[in-house]
């Protein structure tokens, strides 16, 4: 086994072929409870079905207080989205949001923002380490670039499956909220340092789930590469 990860490894740091360029990642912070939420929600799902991006809905809980509790919303999902608010100098959270890549975020309802930021994203320079995993219970990121601190590596696993919640209480009580590729788990695995590494992939919470792991610079920074799992 320690062979195998050793010869792995090598292979990640030796040089070669242009790498293909990763999904642009699209991130909504959404919440059931919240009355304008439904149109980025459908719009978000319309995303998820575009070929290069990979769209992934957070369910946040700070709107729980009106009534409604989000069935899906964790505490680590709205830490995620208050590190993008301080990197990109904003005032407060917010619903609906939209961050691209890491580097740009926009109102969600903002469409045709939305689209422009994904198409910039498309096209930029890109130069990401290489990610395999190896197995269910591993993943390996390559060398490559990195700024001086080195950058988070993220496992994020979501649900396919679009997601129908009657909302009981609440801006929304009496509506159906529609949600695509929602958010279940998100932990960090670990630091890269441009270096060759191994990190262990822990069991999934849950039978169905996607897995994606993704190298970002730190406290929400722009995402340097990503990779997800085979089904």
């Amino acid at each position: 086994m320690r062979t195998a990860a050793l010869l792995s490894l090598i292979l990640l740091a030796a040089p070669a072929g242009a790498i293909a360029k990763s999904p642009v990642l699209v991130e909504l912070f959404t919440a059931q409870g919240c009355g304008g939420c439904r149109d980025a929600n459908a719009y978000l799902g319309k995303l998820a079905d575009r070929a290069g991006v990979l769209a992934l809905t957070y369910s946040v809980d700070y709107w729980d207080y009106l009534g409604w509790t989000d069935t899906f919303a964790r505490p680590e999902y709205a830490e995620r989205q208050r590190a993008y608010v301080q990197r990109l100098k904003l005032r407060e959270p917010y619903t609906p949001q939209v961050v691209i890549d890491g580097g740009q975020e926009v109102q969600g309802l903002k469409t045709a923002e939305v689209d422009r930021l994904v198409r910039a994203a498309a096209d930029a320079p890109w130069n990401p380490p290489d990610i395999r995993f190896v197995g269910r219970h591993r993943v390996d990121v390559g060398s490559g670039r990195v700024a001086r601190g080195g950058a988070d590596v993220w496992l994020i696993r979501y649900d396919p499956r679009d997601a129908e919640t009657v909302v009981k209480a609440g801006d929304n009580r009496g509506e159906t909220v529609v949600q695509t590729n929602v958010v279940r788990q998100i932990k960090r695995l670990g630091t890269w340092r441009g270096r060759p590494h191994a990190y262990r992939v822990p069991a999934a919470p849950e039978d169905g789930l996607r897995t994606v792991v993704i190298v970002q610079a730190p406290h929400g920074g722009k995402v340097l590469g990503l990779a997800q799992a085979k089904s």
